[in-house]
């Protein structure tokens, strides 16, 4: 059975998605796409695909049976209300919303409809060496862990797309949510340190440096640095009771020539994470194929809300903000039942 799929919003993201359900995976159907630019929906359409003029027609619309959210943060919310009232699985990129109050609601529809149907876009989860490194920590072979190192560098950020704030309420969630998974533990407290400013960033808050204290006791240190200038790099590090598991650099290919010994830095997040964005929708497919989804909850993203919200709150303070969470419904602990 092909799963038919909506896609809603066509920009870089929602382009790249396509690309991968029409020519990479097998087992989906684009069948609708919609975009705030209705010229834009049409050129990124596969042949055959029904362009729409509005999210919500694209949701009730009787040939979707599962949707792709792919729109800017401040209309996930509307969007995931209307896929849970008709009972769609939906995959939404970050953020899940943009505030608190919007994830309560959200996880409040879900939870009243009575199973999962909302996945979280955090691929980081789906990722072939991070899911090593999982099992390193899961195993108990170096005790337990202590410290987690994470490190997020880009080699720019689009000027004028990028605000100081994205570092904390956009870039951060992703290594938040993998502190979470890897540690299976839940972030208590957040400070921010801002240290001498990247001149490349000009008016940016750039680089930063956050401090996650989860509430085990292990702390995450996080560095995030926008405009690093020589690529996209993203590093891992446990250090456990009796030693240490780190991700390995990528690519792995290393070149030894006249000049010395070296090797390639990703470009941007599609060249890294190009692998981990297949699984995660190979493994969305077949969830949202029995009406439910797995992965990444809408509980993920509601603590990655908080986090996001307790670094802009820490970076203006200077203090460490404590994170103050909502009992986790039961939804959330138990294992995805296929839809009746």
């Amino acid at each position: 059975m092909t799963l038919q799929v909506g896609v809603i919003g066509t920009g870089m993201i929602g382009q790249d998605h396509i690309r991968r359900l029409t020519k990479v995976l097998s087992g989906v159907q684009v069948v609708a796409v919609t975009d705030i630019d209705r010229a834009r929906a049409a050129s990124a359409a596969p042949e055959g695909a029904e362009v729409f003029d509005t999210p919500q027609a694209l949701i009730r619309s009787d040939k979707v049976q599962a949707v792709v959210i792919c729109s800017w943060g401040p209309a996930h919310e509307e969007q995931l209300l209307d896929c849970i009232a008709a009972g769609k699985p939906v995959f939404c990129e970050k953020p899940l919303v943009t505030s608190e109050a919007a994830a309560l609601r959200v996880m409040e529809a879900e939870t009243a409809h009575g199973s999962r149907l909302v996945q979280v876009g955090f691929m980081r989860r789906f990722d072939a060496d991070y899911r090593r490194l999982k099992a390193v920590i899961d195993g108990g072979s170096l005790g337990a862990p202590l410290m987690y190192h994470s490190t997020h560098r880009n080699a720019s950020v689009p000027e004028g797309l990028y605000t100081s704030e994205m570092p904390l309420n956009d870039t951060l969630v992703h290594d938040a949510d993998i502190s979470r998974w890897l540690l299976d533990d839940e972030i208590a407290g957040v400070e921010v340190r801002v240290p001498r400013r990247n001149s490349r960033g000009k008016e940016l808050r750039d680089p930063v440096m956050v401090l996650l204290h989860m509430t085990s006791g292990v702390i995450v240190d996080v560095e995030i640095s926008v405009n690093i200038a020589y690529g996209y790099d993203i590093r891992g590090e446990v250090s456990c009771e009796q030693g240490l598991a780190a991700l390995p650099n990528r690519p792995a290919v290393v070149i030894s020539d006249q000049h010395g010994i070296r090797q390639a830095i990703p470009e941007d997040w599609r060249e890294r994470f190009i692998e981990a964005y297949d699984q995660e929708f190979r493994e969305w497919i077949v969830a949202a194929g029995q009406g439910t989804a797995t992965g990444p909850s809408t509980w993920d993203g509601y603590a990655a809300t908080l986090v996001a919200d307790a670094a802009l709150r820490a970076v203006d303070s200077g203090k460490r903000e404590d994170i103050r969470m909502t009992r986790k419904p039961g939804l959330y602990d138990r294992p995805a039942q296929a839809a009746a």
